[in-house]
């Protein structure tokens, strides 16, 4: 059976997730239009409000610059071909902010909080490429990069939570891929099968935390069909590859130094990863667009049982990703009480109704085989993702 055609892994997502960042420099996409603003848009009445229109060839933004505090970017793809747009740093590694599979004829809000300094937008049409580049630069304005008020603490609390998860969760990662590691090297394919599933629990926790420091993404979780010519493939799944050929006709078994190579590529990225995450900061924009981005990770790569192709256990991924959205969310719930409270009681019922259909996917202390799921219950898991998603992209609007 052939592997499943995927988007390519560059500029995958940006920003932290939850309670339960920074990418590979991009070259301007070669044959597409430069990224401009718009010659006839007038000025905005809020100048951190801007417009993006995101064609198959061109990234056109009502303004090249902003003032600092709480952005908006209303993204319309104008094109043909699914869109994504991005705010990096100065450095054009990190990714501030995202926004992705945007349909055509759709429009989608990205909402973060800049501090003032030298950034570049970018468009992805096809979600393929490097990106159509372009400066942007946020203005000091003297509006804070947090809330103020009675809120205040909160905010700080939250922030300095999920900081204290993001870590958390990395030593649990680092330690977990150790023993996996060993195993895999001693040949004990039995033992290194029980902890693949259950280490990556704590990758696919903080997914866009990881995923944010792009240089380690493609190296540590591409999957097949997400190579890019000329790319080596190293990693989970490449492992998961040779522990599962089943679904592989006519593969060749990795050799024992083979396996040692791969294995120790793995922990030192993993050692990386957790080595970055020592001092990583996160703003309440981030985590909530974190959480939305690992509802987005959910519906694109989990429900369609393309995340684990080989070995069968994306529902160990969908429930970690769900894990970490909920994390995300409930360390901002205080926030969100005062803000919009309907937003908030929406919100806990629809993550407790997908919960609730995850948890009848359950065997013993971990979950069926993807093969196993029906098509119904599929379905039924996807309905409830949708439908937690369009509250959920609301989140960073509330909370920021």
């Amino acid at each position: 059976m052939p592997v499943p055609t995927r988007r390519q892994p560059t500029l995958r997502r940006l920003v932290p997730l939850a309670t339960a960042g920074a990418l590979l420099a991009l070259p301007v996409l070669t044959g597409c239009t430069d990224n401009a603003p718009a010659a006839n848009d007038g000025p905005s009445a809020d100048p951190r409000a801007l417009t993006v229109s995101a064609s198959d060839t061109a990234c056109t933004i009502s303004g090249v610059g902003a003032p600092s505090g709480k952005l908006t970017f209303s993204v319309t793809n104008s094109g043909s071909k699914i869109n994504e747009f991005y705010l990096l740093a100065s450095d054009g590694l990190r990714i501030v902010g995202e926004i992705e599979n945007i349909g055509p004829g759709i429009t989608r809000d990205l909402v973060l909080t800049a501090p003032a300094g030298d950034y570049f937008t970018a468009c992805k049409p096809g979600m393929v490429g490097d990106g159509i580049r372009a400066p942007f630069a946020v203005a000091e304005s003297g509006q804070g990069a947090e809330a103020s008020g009675n809120d205040g603490e909160l905010v700080a609390v939250a922030n300095t939570n999920y900081a204290s998860y993001v870590r958390d969760q990395t030593d649990q990662l680092l330690s977990k891929t150790e023993e996996f590691v060993a195993a895999y090297k001693a040949g004990d394919d039995a033992k290194a099968k029980a902890l693949y599933p259950v280490a990556r629990v704590h990758w696919e926790r903080i997914e866009p935390v990881a995923e944010s420091f792009g240089d380690l993404d493609p190296m540590t979780d591409a999957r097949e069909a997400d190579l890019e010519s000329g790319q080596k493939w190293t990693g989970w799944h490449r492992i998961e590859k040779d522990l599962w050929p089943t679904r592989a006709k006519g593969y060749k078994a990795l050799s024992t130094s083979a396996r040692a190579t791969y294995a120790d590529d793995l922990l030192k990225n993993t050692q990386t990863l957790y080595d970055r995450t020592r001092t990583i900061t996160f703003t309440t924009d981030q985590i909530a667009n974190g959480a939305r981005g690992l509802l987005d990770e959910v519906a694109t790569t989990k429900v369609t049982g393309e995340e684990e192709y080989w070995s069968r256990t994306d529902l160990y991924d969908f429930q970690a990703n769900v894990d970490g959205a909920r994390v995300a969310y409930e360390g901002l719930r205080p926030i969100l009480q005062q803000r919009d409270a309907a937003l908030d009681t929406q919100l806990d019922t629809r993550f407790t109704t997908l919960q609730g259909l995850l948890d009848q996917q359950k065997s013993g202390d971990g979950f069926k085989l993807y093969d196993d799921v029906s098509k119904s219950d599929v379905k039924a898991l996807s309905d409830a993702v949708n439908a937690l998603a369009e509250p959920l992209s609301k989140l960073t609007a509330a909370v920021s």
